[in-house]
C-alpha cells in the first residue's frame, strides 16, 4: 500500500471514530436537541408570519384611509362616511 493510501485511509478511519465519539458522547441528548430545534424552528416561523401578517394588515389600513382621504377630496364621499366607514373597520378588528 503505498503512503498517499494509507494516511487517506487513517484519515478516514479518524473522521468515523471522531462522528462516532461526538454521537456517542451526545447520546440521548441528541434527541432532546432535536426536540428543541423543531420546536424553536416552529416558533420563529409562527413569529415571521405573525409579524408579517401585521404589516400586511396596517398597511392595508393606511391605503384605506388614503383612498378615503381621496374621495372626500375629490368631493364623492362626505366626511361623515368617511369616518363611518373608518369606523366601521376599527369595529370588526
Amino acid at each position: 500500500m503505498s503512503a498517499t493510501l494509507a494516511s487517506m485511509t487513517l484519515c478516514q478511519t479518524l473522521a468515523q471514530d471522531d462522528a462516532s465519539a461526538i454521537i456517542n458522547a451526545l447520546g440521548d441528548n441528541l434527541v432532546i436537541a432535536i426536540v428543541f430545534g423543531v420546536g424553536g424552528t416552529i416558533a420563529i416561523v409562527g413569529i415571521l408570519f405573525g409579524t408579517l401578517t401585521g404589516v400586511a394588515k396596517t398597511k392595508e389600513q393606511e391605503k384605506t384611509k388614503r383612498e378615503l382621504a381621496a374621495y372626500v377630496a375629490e368631493g364623492s364621499m362626505t366626511p361623515a362616511d368617511a369616518e363611518r366607514i373608518l369606523r366601521a373597520n376599527q369595529e370588526q378588528d
